[in-house]
């Protein structure tokens, strides 16, 4: 009896060992789960119904999150609507809700809004702007004590990516290495994603990778909140500017709907307690969008077949 207890209790643990073991290279959909569109279909009047408002919040999720809710909440109080966040792990997922048609607006990063080709149509709608700029750039980071002076000392060490879909996280590597015909599987001994801005950060500062990248505002953002990291990382390369993610919108939306909630993105910076949220996501106001920004990055993704 008692071999047939702990032989139980060995499986029970074997079980939880192997789902905490998951590995993140794959992003991971759960279609079981029920639709948001459901939460649509439940309202008739599309002009009563909630506002499904997506975002993969990729540095420091437990934190950011409370900020997208404050917007959340400022956008239904001026709407009268319920506003629903939809909050997912990687940016595939959130392509994936714009693609289902699944909900009407999302924070995208640049690569997300780059590399999408849905059916179901977006626009750009706003963008962000920080220190009177639209613009980051892509840094390179490695530990203070490395060896590593440059992106060429990279080459066959360890690195830590953010998402496949992120510009400053992946593509911008990527990119760089195919201009010196090489690619990220030749040139490192291994590399993984992390999903999260900050766990690359994590990584790098620990020495489980060589060396990451992700853009100039969240490093700006990782030296306020998570000092004792970045004191342990040192900056080898910033890489061309890139326009900063974009907030789009279903072309679905009616057109005086859309206009509505612009203007209420356009000016919710101007509210003391969204403008305290809006700083907490490195964000000053949100401005009208130049679609011509994200042009040449939307060919790059064509190119390498990184699209969803």
């Amino acid at each position: 009896m008692k071999l047939k207890f702990f032989t139980f209790i060995f499986l029970c643990f074997a079980l939880f060992l192997l789902n905490g073991c998951k590995t993140n290279a794959i992003p991971y959909i759960d279609f079981t789960q029920a639709s948001e569109n459901s939460l649509i279909n439940n309202k008739n009047d599309s002009d009563q119904r909630p506002i499904l408002i997506a975002l993969a919040a990729v540095m420091s999720p437990h934190e950011t999150i409370g900020y997208y809710r404050k917007i959340a909440d400022y956008v239904s109080s001026k709407t009268g609507r319920k506003a629903i966040l939809v909050q997912r792990k990687t940016y595939a997922e959130v392509n994936m809700l714009l693609a289902n048609g699944d909900v009407d607006i999302a924070f995208l990063s640049t690569g997300a809004y780059s590399s999408y080709r849905g059916m179901n149509e977006i626009e750009l709608f706003v963008m962000a702007e920080h220190s009177g700029n639209s613009l980051y750039t892509a840094e390179v980071i490695v530990h203070k004590d490395s060896a590593i002076r440059t992106i060429a000392d990279l080459e066959g060490k360890v690195f830590a990516f953010t998402d496949p879909l992120s510009y400053s996280g992946h593509m911008v590597i990527e990119n760089y290495l195919r201009q010196h015909n090489n690619i990220p599987e030749k040139y490192f001994s291994r590399y993984f994603y992390t999903y999260s801005h900050d766990k690359s950060l994590w990584a790098v500062a620990n020495k489980i990778a060589d060396g990451a990248s992700f853009d100039s505002q969240i490093y700006e953002y990782a030296k306020e909140k998570t000092p004792d990291l970045v004191s342990n990382v040192r900056i080898i390369a910033s890489l061309d500017p890139a326009p900063t993610g974009p907030i789009v919108i279903s072309k679905k939306i009616k057109t005086e709907q859309k206009e509505q909630l612009r203007q209420i993105f356009l000016t919710m910076h101007e509210n003391p307690e969204v403008s305290e949220a809006l700083q907490g996501l490195v964000i000053d106001k949100f401005v009208i969008p130049t679609p011509k920004l994200y042009e040449p990055l939307r060919k790059l993704y064509d190119r390498t077949s990184i699209i969803l």
